[in-house]
């Protein structure tokens, strides 16, 4: 494999998607939602001395699997901190895990079936470059964008709990160890198991509008995730989070030698 070839193919699908604001709309939107207003909401609510955030008995499932020295720490607080901390730091934060399924699937989408509608295909797949070559250069454009956006978002949500916790808990919330295992380890290999699967419908269906709809569907694992541990039938600790790692990791391996198998030239240019 050229790595140059793939490359190639990377440079030129960037150039398009910066001149394509149907793409860029929602990567940018969202996940400032995400980062931005969800942490800026409980927290400056947190703050008001009369604001009632939450009762704590909604939180006495989750609670007892948490971490001993979390669960001292809890029992030190008032109803309100215990209710914004767990929001924060524990709920909320594995909401940004959509963020890099989301952008990558929104620019996976645009890979083939954006190319069929533009009638950029045939020129595209024409070039002298291998199929893995080609693939490669897909995968980059939608992954680098994706790790770009999500470690923003990351940073923009630890920034803005901090601020707006600082001055009630007189200490910085995060980072913690689980949320740089999620920030450096989990995001990347859900972002290419997303990235991945996105390319395989977008090279089997015919327009941008349809892909994007079916790659919608990769984010149910990952709401799945977030109210398993919300209603406190997993815990995303550590240790949970480097398994996912681990499991994700062979998925994306598999997908991209599934990729390879069943990428058809003639079959794709066959649904101009």
């Amino acid at each position: 494999m050229n790595f140059h070839n793939a490359w190639l193919v990377f440079k030129k699908d960037w150039l398009e998607i910066k001149r394509n604001w149907q793409i860029l709309t929602p990567i940018i939107i969202v996940p400032l939602i995400f980062s931005v207003a969800l942490p800026l909401i409980i927290g400056l609510i947190g703050n008001m001395p009369d604001a009632n955030v939450s009762n704590n008995q909604d939180f006495n499932v989750l609670i007892p699997n948490l971490p001993i020295s979390v669960q001292n720490m809890l029992a030190n607080m008032t109803p309100n901190m215990v209710a914004v901390y767990i929001m924060l730091v524990y709920l909320f934060a594995p909401i940004l895990l959509i963020v890099p399924v989301m952008v990558s699937s929104v620019i996976g989408s645009d890979s083939f079936a954006g190319e069929r509608e533009r009638k950029t295909i045939e020129a595209l797949l024409a070039t002298p470059i291998s199929d893995s070559e080609l693939l490669l250069g897909k995968i980059l454009v939608c992954f680098i964008p994706a790790m770009a956006v999500t470690f923003v978002a990351y940073s923009v949500y630890m920034i803005m709990v901090d601020v707006t916790t600082f001055s009630t808990f007189g200490m910085l919330l995060l980072p913690n160890v689980t949320w740089l295992i999620m920030m450096f380890g989990v995001t990347p290999v859900i972002a290419l198991c997303g990235i991945g699967l996105t390319i395989m419908i977008s090279s089997k269906v015919k327009g941008f509008k349809e892909a994007q709809q079916i790659s919608i569907v990769l984010l149910m694992p990952i709401m799945g995730l977030i109210f398993a541990q919300i209603f406190g039938l997993i815990f995303l600790g550590p240790l949970m989070l480097i398994m996912l790692i681990g499991i994700f990791a062979a998925i994306d391996i598999a997908i991209y030698y599934v990729s390879i198998k069943i990428f058809q030239r003639e079959e794709i240019l066959a649904k101009q």
